[in-house]
C-alpha cells in the first residue's frame, strides 16, 4: 500500500504541475499488455513518460482497458480458456496508475455480426481473418472516409502463439475459441480507439510493445491515418527502455557510418562483457544464470574425439515466433531439423544443441520446447549430438572458445560469439542482423551450402567487419538507445516488478534529466530517442 500512496501522490503533484497546451493535439498513450497487478516496467516506462510529456505541456490522453476484452493476452488461463481474465485486479491496478490524469476507459461488447463471421472457421481461416472498418485517412491535402479490411487474424496470431508458448497451433475447437475470443477483443478495443481517434486527432500514439494484439491493433489504426506511432520495450540495461518509431521488439538502431568507438568507449564496453561472461546480467528483471559452470571433465574427454566442436544455439519460442523472425526458415525448428540431417553425414563433428536457460521459466515455460524436439526427433540418439537443458547451467563462453564456428537461430549469445573472435552462421532475424555482425543466408538453399562449406573448411575465419559492428551495435544498445530509468524506479521483490523511488517533480525535466531529454525530443519532435553522446568519465558507474 505504501507503494501505491507514493504512486498517487506524484501523480497529484504531475497533475498540479502541469499546464497543458491548448494549442496542441494531445498523445494518446496505450499499454494493455503490460502487466495485471502491481507497477511492470513496461507500466512504469510509460507512465513516468506520459508525466514527463504533461510537464512539458502537451495533452495527454490514457487509453485504458476497463473489462474490455473477453480475453486478454496476460489473463488468459492456459489451462482452461474458459475462465475470463482477472479484471477486478487489473482495474485496481488502473485507478492507481491513471490517477489525475485524462483517461478514455473502454469496455466490452461483443459484435454479434462478427461472432457470426467467425463461427465455424478453421484454424487457418482464423489466420487469415479481415473485417472492414471505416474511418478518415489524412494527407497533406485532404481528409477522406475510408473503408479497410483490418486484418484481425495476422494481428492477433503473436499474442496466441506468446500465450500458449507454442508457434504450431494445433486446430482444435479450445484453440479456435480463444483466437475467436482474441479477435472479438481485438476489434471491440479497434472500435473503441477508433472513435478516439476521431474525437481527439492525436498527434502521436505511444504503445508498448506493438506485437500483442491490442496496441497491435492501436498502432495498425493509428498508422491508417498516418499517425504518428512509437513503441516501447525494455532495454538492454537494468531499469532501462527502449523506444523507437520502428517496431520495438526488432530493436532498429541507426549508427552512424564513421562512428568508432574511442578508448574509452571499448574499455566500458570490455567492463560490461567481463561481468556478461560471468552470467552477471538480467533482462527485463530476470536473471537467467543463477549459476555459470565451466565444462565437465566428461564433456571435455568426449570432445577430445571429434575433429571440431559447432555449438548450436536455440532461443525462447516466444523471441522466434515473433512475425520478423522467419524470414528464411518457417520456424526454429524446422532449422533444427536441417542441423539434424547434417549432422547425420558429419559424423567428425561434435554438435552441442543447447537450449535456452528461459525455456523452462516457471509460469513461462514453452509448451513447444527444444527440449521436446530432442526428444521427438531422438537427436541424441547419435553419438556426434549432445544436448544442453535449459536448467544446466555450463558456460556458453567456454562452448564458443571451443568452437569452430558457432550456430544460432536469433540468440544474442551469437553477437557475444562475434565479438569473441569466433565467425557466426544465423538462422533467423535478429535485432543485430541490421548490420553485417554473422553470416546471414537468405535463402535455406545458401543456408545449407553455407553450413556445409563451413564443416568442411580448414578453418573459418571471422570477418574483422563483422566484430566491429558487433561492438559498435553492442554499445549502441547499451550505452545510447538504453534509457535509464532507475532515477524514478527500483525493482520489487517480484521478478519483473517496480516500484516509485522517491523523487520530486522537477526531476521530470528535461533540463534535469537526459532521458527526458531523449524522450520529449522523440515524442514531441523528430528525435531518434538516443541518449546524447558524453565523456565516459561522466557516466554514472551503474551503467559500467
Amino acid at each position: 500500500m505504501k507503494d501505491v500512496l507514493r504512486l498517487v501522490r506524484l501523480a497529484r503533484q504531475v497533475s498540479r504541475q502541469a499546464r497543458p497546451d491548448p494549442g496542441q493535439r494531445p498523445v494518446v498513450f496505450f499499454n494493455a499488455s503490460t502487466r495485471l497487478s502491481g507497477l511492470s516496467l513496461n507500466a512504469a516506462f510509460s507512465l513516468v513518460t506520459s508525466w514527463a510529456v504533461r510537464l512539458a505541456g502537451a495533452p495527454v490522453v490514457h487509453f485504458v482497458c476497463r473489462a474490455g476484452m473477453s480475453r486478454c493476452v496476460l489473463g488468459t488461463d492456459r489451462d482452461d480458456f474458459s475462465q475470463p481474465p482477472p479484471c477486478e485486479m487489473c482495474l485496481r491496478q488502473s485507478r492507481f496508475n491513471y490517477a489525475h490524469a485524462g483517461v478514455q476507459w473502454f469496455a466490452f461488447q461483443r459484435d454479434d455480426r462478427l461472432a457470426e463471421a467467425l463461427a465455424g472457421l478453421s484454424l487457418a481461416d482464423l489466420m487469415s481473418f479481415q473485417f472492414p472498418v471505416t474511418g478518415h485517412q489524412s494527407d497533406t491535402v485532404h481528409s477522406s472516409l475510408v473503408t479497410r479490411h483490418i486484418p484481425l487474424g495476422a494481428l492477433v496470431l503473436p499474442s496466441i502463439r506468446w500465450r500458449l508458448r507454442l508457434h504450431n497451433l494445433v486446430d482444435d475447437e479450445p484453440t479456435r475459441f480463444l483466437y475467436r475470443e482474441y479477435i472479438l477483443s481485438a476489434w471491440n478495443a479497434a472500435s473503441e480507439f477508433n472513435a478516439l481517434l476521431e474525437r481527439n486527432n492525436p498527434q502521436t500514439v505511444v504503445v508498448f510493445n506493438g506485437q500483442f494484439f491490442p496496441e497491435a491493433t492501436a498502432a495498425w489504426l493509428a498508422r491508417q491515418r498516418g499517425i504518428r506511432v512509437l513503441t516501447h520495450e525494455v532495454g538492454f540495461q537494468p531499469l532501462s527502455g527502449y523506444f523507437t518509431t520502428g517496431e520495438a521488439t526488432i530493436y532498429p538502431i541507426t549508427i552512424p557510418d564513421d562512428f568508432e568507438l574511442n578508448a574509452e568507449q571499448n574499455a566500458r564496453l570490455d567492463a560490461y562483457l567481463e561481468k556478461r561472461f560471468q552470467g552477471k546480467f538480467s533482462m527485463a528483471g530476470i536473471r537467467f544464470w543463477p549459476e555459470m559452470k565451466g565444462l565437465s571433465q566428461e564433456f571435455l574427454q568426449k570432445a577430445a574425439g571429434f575433429e571440431q566442436i559447432v555449438p548450436v544455439f536455440t532461443n525462447v519460442i516466444f523471441d522466434t515466433s515473433q512475425p520478423h523472425s522467419n524470414v528464411v526458415f518457417p520456424t526454429m525448428f524446422a532449422w533444427l531439423d536441417l542441423v539434424l540431417e547434417v549432422a547425420r553425414k558429419h559424423p567428425e563433428t561434435l554438435f552441442v544443441i543447447r537450449a535456452h536457460p528461459d525455456e523452462a521459466r516457471p509460469g513461462k515455460a514453452s509448451r513447444e520446447s527444444v527440449a521436446a524436439w530432442i526428444e521427438q526427433s531422438r537427436a541424441t540418439d547419435l553419438p556426434n549430438v549432445v544436448f544442453v537443458p535449459p536448467d544446466e547451467f555450463i558456460s556458453s563462453y567456454e562452448l564458443i572458445q571451443r568452437a569452430k564456428f558457432v550456430m544460432i537461430y536469433n540468440s544474442t549469445i551469437g553477437l557475444e560469439a562475434t565479438i569473441m573472435g569466433t565467425s557466426v552462421l544465423c538462422a533467423g532475424k535478429a535485432r543485430f542482423t541490421q548490420y553485417p555482425t554473422v553470416f546471414f543466408p537468405q535463402t535455406q538453399a545458401e543456408f545449407r551450402r553455407t553450413f556445409e562449406k563451413f564443416l568442411a573448411a580448414q578453418e573459418v575465419a571471422a570477418p574483422s567487419e563483422h566484430r566491429r559492428n558487433a561492438r559498435r551495435f553492442l554499445y549502441y544498445q547499451l550505452f545510447r538507445s538504453s534509457l535509464p530509468f532507475d532515477a524514478w524506479l527500483e525493482a520489487t521483490e517480484t521478478r519483473g516488478y517496480v516500484r516509485f523511488r522517491k523523487f520530486a517533480w522537477q526531476s521530470l525535466l528535461p533540463a534535469a534529466s537526459p532521458t527526458v531529454r531523449a524522450l520529449l525530443d522523440g515524442i514531441l519532435g523528430e528525435g531518434d530517442f538516443l541518449l546524447e553522446a558524453q565523456p565516459e568519465s561522466n557516466v554514472s558507474r551503474r551503467w559500467s
